[in-house]
């Protein structure tokens, strides 16, 4: 919704019971007056019990029968947060409705029962229902008045409002969603609040009673209209310079003289005369430059329409076929198979192109069925790549035994590494309440298959003993669950909880150290193992206690993972696979910027494997080292090289921080500090732990670029030669990377139903926060300008001139 747009309910078409909760009563009540002066003290406090009771009041008359809360009888102060519901419906209200709310006590003698009572306008100065919140100050000892105008408004008075009064109207805004959440910045403004209210509180000394009512929201705002009107009367002008709000009751509908253009511009017989039709030269600009649009913009109306004019002489332009899809009006039948008879005849598109064809813009099963056609030209290598998001597609399929899913099936025979991994990720989605039968359902298609299996020629296993040795890795991971389990239970310090492992693994649990039969390994399924090192497994010292197991391989090796338990690493997993399909692009490009694409494998909602890297972090290497080229120097030692290192070194670190730099840079990596950079022995610098992606940052005022002063000074300073080579791999990463922008944002588009945390929040806010981040208004020239900017304002924010922004960041790294 654009921000000049205003979206509304009328009150007269919603017919559904007004709604509200009656929370809390805040405020000290009045002492009960004393009878006996020697046993009882006159100012002790009361324990009351009290309820609330409800009177509906439209133009001064009450309406329905009162109703009451229950009895609360729990001290200061009284919570009831209780939902109430009258029998009045939305649609028999009046502009001038009112609610009447009278707290009452049955503790103690009638004169004394009522506490007080306060009245409140369900509609607004202008029209609009009121929602969220409300602070009512209570009349002491008066019952609730419903005429119009009332002798007891709940609102406090414009001339007592404070600081705590509008605090509290902006509170209200933020809980409906009109004020955007910054998690740093609200838990602050919070607690200033709470000091704020202690302050007004003890000023005041609890003089005033306050009941919280809190009336139900809608997902737009609801604006008062009579039954049986077709307008609202606009307000009388008067002489003064007011605003006067008319409601139009057309907004939103539909121009019958332009739909009536529209469909005669489409109509069949168009069609003859359009397949001769070529586009101007000023036309061409316009549909190559429509072309070149991201998938996630939107399609004017005059831009679909020059689309579907030259449709006919597009049909040879690949690029062209998702736009012009996006242009047909699936609703209209003839149109829908018209635009499917064309699409069966337009030259083949890309795979990446596939992808935008299976996200939830296109409903189409004829689209999307072609869209599976294409991807059945890619060879499994390629689809793994892509794996993970197009078992994300098949929410969005009309069916459960979608054509997607048995493609997907039909591939993972033919491939246990595939077949493995797609296991994995549909099993992971069964804990999706809303999708979990679809997610079955494909779960049961490849077990199905695949134990119809005959053994292969070439000696491979037959289907039923390829399906057991899946199963077999969900035994795995339950068994190292319950490790975790019995290991977290141990008292005292790390070391004592790693013997207890240790322990477990030789003992109760030994037939975890020589497997019964080889598993393949869940991360890397052409890998056997075999069984568990009990002595080089060992704990990391968090608050998880993430396992570091080490398995023997069947070819005499071994091989170590992370195993976590109470971790949500889908996160973790999305980003890794981003990084490594990136890597897989910049290599097909020649370029290798020796990434660490490390693997990782969420087993679960909280549960998962992480391939452990030998590295230590950059923290651990300075305090240990104090800088980075001195760590090296002890690996790599060279007199002749520079800073004392080999050549092969110092270039396998600039390149591995150039194409971190990049990639953290467009996926909106946050959270960045010493621990999380790690380095590996041969000059390899890489990031871990992805809790924040596509702009979230829990530190206040990130640098657009993630290097830090260290990295910097082991390249030379902001001055060397090396820092110029960096500089340029960056540029020409980046600029790589921006031609693969469609399939990267495709493949984002694909995650929006998922239930990653930064995805699941708002996935369309973030998608657009990863476009913006490749600059497609820029050509390559301008990118690198601009890209070698946002390098060079980020690391004079490490240097010692600073100007307030620069200052803020160099903050970020301390």
């Amino acid at each position: 919704m654009s921000g000049n747009e205003f979206r509304f309910f009328l009150s007269c078409d919603i017919n559904l019971p007004v709604t509200f909760s009656i929370e809390k009563l805040e405020g000290i009540l009045p002492p009960i007056k004393s009878t006996n002066s020697e046993t009882e003290s006159a100012t002790e406090e009361r324990r009351a019990e009290l309820y609330v009771e409800c009177t509906l009041y439209i133009d001064g008359a009450p309406f329905g029968l009162p109703t009451r809360t229950r009895l609360e009888s729990t001290g200061p102060p009284s919570c009831w947060n209780e939902l109430i519901t009258l029998s009045t419906k939305y649609r028999d209200l009046t502009v001038h409705s009112q609610l009447a709310l009278t707290v009452w006590d049955v503790s103690c003698e009638k004169d004394e029962g009522l506490i007080g009572g306060a009245t409140i306008l369900l509609f607004n100065s202008k029209k609009q229902l009121k929602t969220g919140k409300q602070k009512l100050r209570l009349w002491p000892g008066k019952e609730a008045d419903g005429s119009f105008p009332t002798a007891t408004p709940g609102k406090v008075p414009r001339h007592e409002r404070g600081e705590l009064e509008r605090l509290e109207k902006l509170e209200n805004k933020y809980e409906r969603g009109q004020i955007q959440r910054v998690d740093w910045l609200d838990r602050l403004t919070i607690k200033a609040k709470e000091r704020i209210k202690e302050r007004e509180s003890s000023k005041n000394g609890g003089s005033h009673l306050y009941l919280i009512v809190d009336f139900c929201s809608f997902e737009h705002r609801v604006v008062f209209q009579e039954s049986g009107a077709n307008f609202l009367l606009p307000s009388p002008l008067t002489s003064t310079n007011e605003i006067v709000i008319v409601w139009d009751p057309e907004v939103g509908k539909i121009n019958p003289s332009e739909h009536k253009q529209l469909k005669l511009a489409r109509s069949l017989t168009r069609g003859i005369i359009d397949r001769d039709l070529k586009p101007s030269s000023n036309e061409r600009k316009s549909i190559q430059r429509i072309l070149k649009y991201p998938p996630t913009r939107t399609l004017s109306g005059d831009e679909r329409q020059l689309l579907w004019k030259f449709r006919f002489s597009l049909m040879s332009e690949k690029r062209a076929l998702t736009k012009f899809l996006r242009c047909v009006e699936w609703s209209d039948v003839q149109e829908a198979k018209q635009a499917l008879e064309l699409m069966g005849k337009w030259v083949m598109i890309d795979v990446s192109d596939a992808l935008e064809l299976l996200s939830p813009v296109f409903e189409s099963e004829e689209v999307r069925a072609y869209a599976v056609s294409v991807l059945e030209r890619a060879d499994d290598e390629e689809l793994q790549c892509y794996l993970l998001q197009l078992v994300q597609a098949l929410r969005f399929e009309r069916s459960d035994k979608s054509r997607l899913s048995h493609f997907l099936v039909q591939r993972a025979l033919r491939n246990i590494e595939f077949a493995s991994f797609l296991r994995w990720y549909v099993a992971v989605e069964l804990h999706d309440p809303a999708y979990a039968k679809r997610f079955y359902c494909t779960h049961e298609i490849l077990e199905e298959h695949m134990m119809k299996l005959a053994a292969g020629v070439n000696g491979d296993e037959d289907g039923f003993k390829l399906w057991q040795s899946l199963v077999r890795q969900t035994e795995l991971t339950a068994q190292l669950c319950s490790i975790m389990r019995d290991v977290r239970n141990v008292r005292g310090n790390t070391q004592k909880k790693i013997e207890k492992l240790r322990q477990l693994l030789s003992g109760l649990l030994s037939e975890l150290t020589y497997f019964e039969e080889p598993i393949r390994s869940p991360m890397a399924p052409n890998v056997l193992i075999t069984g568990i090192v009990p002595s080089e497994s060992s704990i990391f010292k968090s608050a998880l206690h993430p396992l570091r197991l080490t398995f023997r391989t069947a070819n005499g090796g071994s091989c170590k993972i992370i195993f976590k338990k109470g971790d949500d690493i889908r996160q973790d997993q999305l980003v890794i696979q981003m990084v490594s399909l990136m890597d897989r692009l910049l290599k097909l490009e020649n370029l290798d910027l020796h990434l660490t694409p490390y693997k990782v494998l969420a087993t679960g909602q909280d549960e998962g494997m992480l391939e452990f890297i030998p590295s230590r972090s950059l923290a651990q290497i300075l305090s240990e080292h104090r800088s980075i080229i001195s760590y090296l120097q002890k690996f790599h030692p060279d007199e002749h090289g520079p800073f004392g290192i080999t050549a092969t070194c110092l270039e396998t670190f600039i390149k591995s921080c150039a194409g971190y730099s990049v990639i953290t840079y467009i996926l909106g990596i946050g959270d960045r500090h010493l621990d999380n950079l790690l380095l590996r022995d041969d000059g390899r610098l890489f990031h871990v732990d992805f809790g924040f992606i596509l702009g979230r940052d829990p530190k206040p005022f990130p640098p657009p670029m993630k290097l830090c002063k260290e990295m910097v000074e082991a390249m030379g300073g902001a001055e060397s030669q090396y820092y110029t080579r960096f500089k340029s791999y960056c540029c020409e990463a980046y600029n790589i990377l921006r031609k693969s922008s469609n399939l990267i944002l495709n493949l984002f588009h694909l995650m929006a139903g998922s239930n990653i945390p930064d995805i699941a929040s708002d996935p369309e806010k973030g998608i657009l926060k990863l476009q913006e981040k490749f600059r497609l208004d820029l050509d390559d020239e301008a990118c690198i300008h601009f890209f070698q900017d946002l390098i060079n304002e980020s690391v004079s924010a490490l240097f010692p001139q600073m100007v307030e922004t620069i200052h803020r960041w160099a903050q970020y790294w301390r």
